[in-house]
């Protein structure tokens, strides 16, 4: 029960209905006895720069994550980012801080890492492929950087936007081979990365040629980032062919400790 004392938590987005974060974030801090909520906000765009004037000066709220569409338009508008954050020019979530100035960083990817991690995958050293080169997928392609990925390709419907990644990750990571496009087979890549839209819903959809996607090793491991359904065509596929899969729902879980850490009002694993 939300009581005077309460300490709130936020998430901001637009659609705001279909998401997770209040149901996990609330189911545990009623498990561990915390006078903690979060609450979900429905947030019009025109309303934006007023609600981040209202999260400096709100006392009693912790933090907010961040969700589609504002990861990029709510980084410019911040006091301070992580350095990952900075890089990204796309933040997730925010830390309100006690004088009121509020700080943000990005852990979709950490939130990735922990799921696979989780699923015993391990990406140091390996060849990864990541579809979709927008807000997550690039803040997957940047941790995967940085803990120690081989080589990276990457595939998007806009080749500007691709090209823009690409170049952003040659900088953070000037050693590390990039690639783009997926090339004529996938059997060389032990990490599959479905970080766009394609397969939400109905749609049935893959996110490549099912005649590329013939030449996947069954020994490759490979998540989608979709939450509904959690069984993605991409991973009804893939685990019909023998690979391990990693799930959207998989993800969120895995990184509510991140943000919840960096909230102030979690351990960092849950």
């Amino acid at each position: 029960m939300v009581i005077g004392s309460t300490e709130l938590v936020a998430i901001v987005g637009s659609p705001i209905a279909q998401v997770k974060s209040p149901e996990n974030f609330n189911n545990w801090f009623a498990a561990h006895g915390e006078n903690l909520a979060m609450l979900p906000i429905d947030l019009h765009e025109r309303s934006l720069e007023v609600f981040l004037d209202t999260l400096r000066g709100w006392q009693n709220l912790r933090g907010c994550v961040v969700t589609v569409p504002y990861k990029q338009r709510i980084a410019g508008c911040l006091d301070a980012l992580s350095e990952r954050a900075g890089a990204l020019r796309s933040v997730n979530v925010i830390r309100r801080e006690r004088d009121g100035r509020l700080v943000g960083d990005n852990v979709d990817g950490e939130g990735f890492l922990n799921a696979a991690r989780q699923q015993g995958f391990a990406v140091a050293g390996k060849r990864a492929l990541v579809v979709g080169a927008g807000g997550v997928g690039s803040a997957i392609a940047y941790s995967l950087g940085q803990a120690g990925i081989a080589s990276l390709s990457l595939v998007d419907a806009c080749n500007e936007r691709s090209g823009a990644l690409a170049d952003l990750l040659g900088g953070a990571f000037p050693e590390l081979p990039i690639e783009s496009g997926a090339g004529a087979s996938l059997a060389a890549f032990d990490l599959l990365v479905n970080a766009s839209p394609v397969g939400m819903g109905d749609s049935g959809e893959l996110p490549l040629p099912q005649a590329l996607l013939d030449s996947l090793a069954p020994t490759a491991h490979v998540a989608d980032v979709v939450t509904s359904p959690a069984i993605t065509p991409l991973l009804a596929f893939a685990r019909q062919r023998g690979c391990s899969i990693q799930t959207g729902p998989q993800m969120a879980i895995a990184q509510a400790g991140h943000l919840g850490h960096f909230m102030g009002v979690t351990p960092l694993q849950l």
